[in-house]
């Protein structure tokens, strides 16, 4: 029942991050650049929840597709005002210049809502509801299918439609895209737009249970780079099993002690088990997946002429 209970968080959290991840990897791809921002538009998204919440007196649900319009505008503006500017220069300008939109919007967060941490609106209300047999938080199960439904909606988008095929063209190769005839500067605005929108809707998801503070991206953005490398620098099912991973060092790591009793008596427990030793763990699993795979799980190598 513990493990359920576990394995259904580790779905809730992972799902969430996956979100950040995907966006993450868009961009990416699109641009040969890392948007180091993108943790910081998780923590705007979720302000705006909290903005809309108050407004409006709704449902996270009801609000996610004005959330998503909002982002997305935000993320179009981001791509011309930090990246269109200097797409013919070294990736190094874009890093800085994105770096200096993360610090905007922490800044800005911090002088109009403070630094103590708020909560976003429920996806679907408080309470609880039995699965399997077991009790779980009607939070932690709308935090799953809202975030399914974001990632088969964002896959139906790149199958089916003409705008998703151009987009993903131009994420997997821009120059083959632009060769083609596909309006790449235009698309990449669109990838920065999605990728802010895949963001805000993880903000909303995470805000509630985890809180909103100006200073969240910082450690949103570094879970999202260790996901992507993790799973495949630029793979896009690899940014899932990243974030799904890195959620199962968040949850199931600390509750060992829960599962297994006989750890709980070692002198040490408290320390070794904490979310502290818990990120260490992860970074030491990172790196030794990255010595046995240097292109992560699910990327592919690259060979080099000799």
């Amino acid at each position: 029942m513990l493990l359920f209970s576990l394995l259904l968080q580790v779905a809730a959290l992972g799902a969430a991050y996956s979100l950040l991840a995907l966006g993450f990897v868009l961009v990416l791809n699109a641009t040969g650049a890392v948007n180091f921002s993108q943790g910081d538009l998780v923590m705007a998204g979720g302000f705006v929840a909290v903005v809309l919440g108050n407004a409006l007196h709704v449902s996270g649900l009801v609000l996610l597709p004005l959330l998503l319009l909002f982002m997305a505008a935000l993320g179009a503006l981001i791509a011309l005002v930090a990246y269109m500017p200097l797409r013919g220069r070294p990736p190094e300008a874009v890093f800085i210049s994105t770096i200096a939109v993360g610090i905007i919007l922490q800044n800005g967060a911090n002088h109009l809502f403070g630094a103590e941490p708020v909560a976003a609106p429920a996806i679907m209300g408080a309470g609880h509801m039995r699965l399997a047999g077991v009790e779980v938080s009607v939070q932690t199960v709308a935090i799953i299918l809202v975030a399914a439904l974001l990632i088969l909606g964002l896959h139906s988008v790149f199958k089916y439609t003409q705008f998703g095929r151009r987009l993903l063209a131009t994420a997997q190769d821009r120059e083959m895209a632009m060769a083609v005839g596909i309006p790449v500067n235009a698309m990449i605005v669109g990838t920065f737009a999605t990728g802010a929108a895949l963001a805000g809707a993880a903000g909303l998801l995470l805000g509630n249970v985890f809180f909103v503070t100006p200073t969240a991206g910082s450690d949103y953005v570094l879970k999202a780079y260790v996901a992507v490398v993790i799973g495949g620098w630029g793979n896009l099912p690899g940014a899932v099993a990243g974030g799904l991973l890195i959620a199962a060092f968040d949850v199931v790591y600390p509750s060992l002690p829960l599962m297994l009793p006989p750890l709980a008596a070692l002198p040490w427990a408290e320390a070794m088990f904490s979310q502290t030793f818990s990120a260490i763990m992860l970074d030491i699993v990172a790196l030794l997946i990255l010595v046995v795979r240097p292109q992560g799980l699910f990327g592919e190598a690259i060979s080099q002429r000799p």
